[in-house]
């Protein structure tokens, strides 16, 4: 009998996986004031720094800088599940967003707008594989995926809130 009440409450947690994993990102039109994940404080918002500087302060910090604000364009979003994007800066540079402890996604909506974000970031070696994933998750052509070949350092970011300001 036990066994039978085991495999039963495997077997609802298999399917509850598979359908969390098949819905795609968040519905919503991503406006102005909508927060994902914690809330991002209007003293975050006022401080936010640009990426320049991150990336100054992550070499200084010995490549990780804790309770940073950020503020960017988004210019991607991952279409599965909105599970990370991509931040353009004032200065047209570019680092990759997750969300903290998978805890929260975002709608492709967001896509071309103004953010602010809240987390932590780090200089970070991406495998190759690694960059190939996320191109295949925002629907890269395959030429471009063939041409990843090298890994890469660059700013990666985790995000505990994201606010749209514009």
């Amino acid at each position: 009998m036990k066994f039978k009440a085991l495999l039963f409450a495997m077997a609802v947690s298999a399917s509850t996986l598979a359908f969390a994993q098949e819905m795609g990102p968040p519905a919503g039109n991503a406006v102005v004031g909508d927060t994902y994940g914690g809330e991002v404080s209007p003293a975050a918002e006022s401080k936010a720094i640009t990426v320049g500087k991150l990336s100054k302060q992550l070499k200084k910090d010995n490549k990780k800088v804790e309770n940073v604000a950020i503020k960017g364009k988004v210019t991607d979003v991952c279409d599965k599940k909105g599970c990370w994007l991509t931040i353009q800066t004032e200065d047209h540079s570019k680092f990759f967003v997750k969300m903290k402890d998978y805890a929260f996604f975002v709608p492709t909506a967001l896509k071309g707008k103004n953010v602010v974000l809240e987390g932590n970031a780090e200089r970070k070696v991406t495998s190759v594989n690694e960059q190939k994933h996320y191109a295949e998750d925002a629907k890269k052509p395959q030429s471009e995926i063939d041409a990843i070949t090298q890994p890469k350092e660059e700013i990666r970011f985790v995000a505990n809130g994201i606010k749209v300001i514009n």
